[in-house]
């Protein structure tokens, strides 16, 4: 069967003469950027680069209401650590206002708020959210995401929503993790390897 259908093939194929090189038709596409197409590649690639934030953006977060607290403690923070914090006990070394921020803006600057205050060494740090009470449904949308994205660090070892003085359900005492720096100056004060 296969044999019919390539003689057959061959027969209407015969006198067929294959065109000279110089007469077909170049069919491929130049493949030369626009200017506007090399611009948009750079930025892109740029906007990537700097934009290291893993925060979550656009994924369902549970909403809050106004009064609601917000308590974090990961494994392995002692109990008295945790209490001192919840109860404001430590000094506050940095805030951060997110009063009248977009969900994203308020994504950006609390990132780069937490990276800042790693770089600086600030162990007990402030954020104050609001409580959301301008909304009619009282929800708390950017606490909301604190209480999230918080949580995405690896270096926040506990949080616990603020004491009226300093803000109350509003605000989100932060502790933060030890550098490596500060662990070795705290061996050297205290004569521990």
């Amino acid at each position: 069967m296969q044999e019919d259908k390539d003689d057959l093939f061959a027969e209407e194929m015969s006198g067929v003469k294959p065109l000279p090189r110089h007469n077909q038709a170049d069919v491929k596409k130049a493949k030369e950027d626009t200017p506007g197409q090399e611009a948009r590649r750079k930025a892109a690639v740029r906007h990537k680069l700097l934009d290291l934030n893993f925060l979550s953006s656009d994924d369902h977060v549970e909403i809050l209401k106004s009064n609601d607290l917000l308590e974090y403690k990961k494994d392995g923070v002692q109990h008295g650590v945790y209490k001192k914090l919840r109860l404001g006990q430590y000094q506050i070394e940095a805030r951060l206002d997110l009063h009248r921020k977009t969900v994203e803006e308020a994504r950006v600057e609390v990132f780069q708020f937490v990276r800042d205050c790693l770089r600086y060494d600030l162990r007990t740090v402030i954020i104050l959210h609001g409580k959301g009470d301008r909304n009619q449904n009282q929800e708390a949308v950017i606490k909301s995401y604190v209480n999230r994205w918080l949580r995405e660090f690896d270096e926040v070892l506990a949080f616990h929503s603020a004491q009226k003085q300093h803000g109350g359900s509003g605000a989100v005492y932060v502790l933060l993790r030890k550098s490596d720096r500060e662990k070795q100056n705290n061996r050297e004060r205290f004569g521990s390897r």
